[in-house]
């Protein structure tokens, strides 16, 4: 389990953008906390409006984002732009190279989860995609990575949801609470599983949880 409060803090007052860390990134090196199974990065973005990420690189990396809160503005060397909302998924397949900016050009708060993930074989050429409106009884598979991102939203306390059967599953929470096991998850709490089997998720009201099934 890793709660919360472990996560590393970035960004800062000035600049309108809060960040925190769930994996070693940047500043922030811990030679124990590079990557779990293919996740290299699981970032928690919170964007004031008007503050953003100016365009910058990136290659070799399956970066896929979660809107929780707002309208995230994409736009990339490739020629997408695009507007991502809650419920929407967003890949980027960044191959041998590609720039993208990201920006909150709305009038309220935005808040995003960004997931970055190692892919099988580097190099190829940058692929982007959305979904929208994802439903939780279908996995969002991104191959080159061999994962498979599942949205998990119970309503009422006491609602089951399965951790899929995998080498390596990553649990994020995004808002409500869940108990896996003995332990319970509040937002922002992960939890970083391997050999799952048989395991599940058990509401405590409302919840909002991301799991990554990734394999060997």
């Amino acid at each position: 389990m890793r709660r919360a409060g472990e996560r590393y803090r970035g960004g800062g007052a000035a600049t309108g953008i809060e960040t925190l860390h769930a994996f070693s990134f940047g500043r922030f090196y811990d030679p124990d906390n590079l990557r779990f199974g293919a996740l290299l990065a699981c970032n928690e973005e919170r964007l004031a409006p008007g503050s953003g990420f100016d365009e910058h690189p990136h290659s070799h990396t399956e970066i896929v984002t979660w809107v929780v809160e707002g309208e995230l503005t994409h736009r990339d060397s490739a020629g997408h732009t695009s507007r991502i909302g809650p419920g929407d998924v967003q890949h980027l397949s960044a191959a041998a190279g590609v720039r993208h900016e990201e920006r909150n050009d709305g009038d309220a708060p935005l808040v995003f989860v960004q997931m970055w993930l190692a892919p099988r074989v580097p190099g190829g050429d940058p692929a982007y995609e959305v979904v929208r409106g994802i439903v939780d009884a279908t996995p969002y598979a991104v191959p080159g990575a061999g994962a498979a991102l599942h949205v998990r939203r119970p309503q009422a306390p006491g609602e089951r949801a399965a951790v899929p059967d995998a080498a390596f599953v990553y649990v994020h929470v995004v808002r409500g609470t869940v108990r896996l096991g003995d332990d319970e998850l509040g937002p922002g709490d992960a939890a970083r599983i391997t050999g799952a089997r048989g395991l599940e998720l058990v509401a405590l009201g409302p919840a909002e949880v991301l799991l990554w099934e990734m394999g060997g």
